[in-house]
């Protein structure tokens, strides 16, 4: 879902509670940000697409359709402390939503996970494929973990010199 659709539908329904901008904010959230998301101009975080869903008394299904955001992350969180890296990026790899940050943050490690897997096998063009990867989305959003870029870029450098 796009922004504007996904701002439209929170316009919809608070105004549907009759709340104004600045009775939904409460002191989550600025008025002002509320607008960029309702205009489309932002993309609300997970915590606040929690937030407004709880205060306009409105299931997250509602406001994005499809599988519950929040489950398919929990759902990647279990299956990356599991050791299930490619199940872990397909539940985050087709996240349709903008709300990127957790996912980017749970697929760098999954990458990174692979990476080394392939590394270990000998499969160097996939394992320097995931390396690479992991080393993008571990510096994405406020999740970014230069612990996990350094780790990627380091198997990488491993990898090209094998």
């Amino acid at each position: 879902m796009d922004a504007q659709k996904l701002g439209r539908k929170i316009r919809e329904a608070r105004l549907a509670k009759r709340l104004t901008q600045s009775e939904v904010v409460g002191d989550f959230i600025t008025r002002n940000m509320l607008s960029q998301i309702e205009s489309g101009a932002a993309t609300p975080s997970m915590k606040t697409l929690e937030y407004l869903s709880k205060v306009l008394s409105v299931p997250m299904s509602q406001l994005v359709p499809g599988d519950d955001p929040i489950e398919t992350l929990t759902q990647a969180k279990t299956a990356l402390a599991q050791g299930q890296a490619e199940r872990t990026l397909s539940l985050v790899g087709d996240f349709i939503y903008d709300l990127h940050d957790e996912s980017d943050a749970i697929a760098a490690r999954a990458h990174l996970m692979l990476a080394r897997q392939f590394s270990q096998h000998r499969e160097y063009v996939s394992a320097a494929t995931h390396a690479r990867l992991a080393a993008e989305r571990a510096q994405r959003g406020v999740y970014a973990c230069a612990d996990v870029r350094t780790q990627a870029l380091s198997l990488l450098d491993e990898i090209e010199q094998s």
